[in-house]
């Protein structure tokens, strides 16, 4: 499929994943529509020239009014947090996944990509795991939700009227990247950061220009009913990782505490939050996903994509620096 004048509506445009990618989307010579939460965060994605309209995934008619005149749906949007309500959760990112699906379906869109998670599989995974598993929800809401999204959206795909793509993103860095950019790096600034266990687990990083590169060659080579697993596909530790977001923003690298120690020093700081009504900025879930230990494979992107990772950790850290020179990092928080 030839991408150039065809019209993709993007869930959560707003967003790090969305807003970039209909960045890219339009250079290619796309018709980039957007579904943003409020009228202000979406004002980026509207000077880059997307048309947008202004409501929740999880609401039909907003859905239905955003798919109409639409050849792809890209659905980005969903809560991505490392804990929270698990009602919350599956509102959004399971029934707010298949209103949009929904309502692509009937106002018959072709294509519909998701962006799922490789937090489907949980904590504790084989080596190289693939797209066929094993899927764990670990009793944790983001790994839970994703699962459930992907198994409703599955049954909806009915070829070749509409033809599901799912993708399963590792941990996406880059500009604007809040849990692996920027909040990172304001808890350096604030001497609360710490790696765990000397920083022995594995980041699975995918640049977020790599990701996108994917999600074009997934709907260009109609990989159709596929999911796919993208990262860099490196094995790199979160050590190497943090040292050099470290470098690029002048820190000292961050010391090592033990598992249980992280995890009982966050407890006390989000107790001490919580008493004085602040949002937590760190939860004790955190450290379960900084202690993965293996890497995820990508083997079959290779394969059926052809995609191979253009931008390398030290092209993606050096682009990263580029942007911080410009950023107030407290403000992209908040933002």
């Amino acid at each position: 499929m030839n991408l150039s004048e065809q019209t993709l509506l993007i869930s959560g445009i707003s967003g790090f994943i969305g807003l970039r990618t209909a960045e890219l989307a339009i250079a290619r010579g796309m018709k980039v529509c957007g579904l943003a939460r409020s009228a202000e965060k979406a004002k980026k994605a509207q000077k880059l020239g997307a048309e947008i309209i202004v409501g929740s995934v999880t609401d039909p008619a907003i859905a239905s009014k955003a798919c109409q005149g639409v050849d792809i749906v890209l659905h980005t949007a969903g809560i991505s947090q490392e804990s929270g309500s698990l009602k919350h959760f599956r509102e959004v990112n399971v029934g707010g996944t298949v209103t949009m699906a929904k309502a692509a379906k009937s106002a018959g869109v072709k294509i519909f990509t998701h962006i799922s998670s490789a937090m489907v599989y949980g904590f504790n995974y084989p080596d190289r795991v693939t797209e066929n598993g094993p899927l764990r929800g670990e009793n944790n809401p983001l790994c839970q939700t994703k699962i459930e999204a992907e198994e409703a959206l599955l049954q909806l795909h009915a070829p070749p009227d509409f033809e599901i793509i799912i993708i399963r993103p590792g941990d996406v860095y880059g500009p604007r990247s809040i849990p692996w950019i920027v909040r990172p790096l304001h808890m350096m600034h604030q001497k609360l950061f710490a790696l765990v266990n000397d920083g022995q687990g594995v980041s699975n990083h995918v640049y977020i220009d790599n990701l996108i590169d994917a999600i074009f060659l997934a709907i260009e080579k109609e990989a159709y009913g596929e999911i796919f697993n993208i990262t860099d596909g490196q094995n790199t530790s979160w050590k190497e990782y943090f040292t050099r977001l470290a470098k690029i923003a002048d820190l000292p690298v961050p010391l090592s505490l033990p598992k249980e120690e992280a995890k009982l020093f966050i407890r006390v700081r989000e107790q001490g939050q919580k008493l004085f009504r602040k949002k937590p900025d760190l939860v004790p879930e955190t450290v379960d996903f900084l202690s993965r230990p293996y890497a995820y494979s990508i083997a079959k992107a290779q394969r059926i994509l052809n995609y191979e990772p253009k931008i390398d950790l030290e092209e993606g850290m050096r682009r990263t620096r580029e942007w911080l020179r410009n950023t107030d990092i407290k403000t992209e928080l908040n933002s």
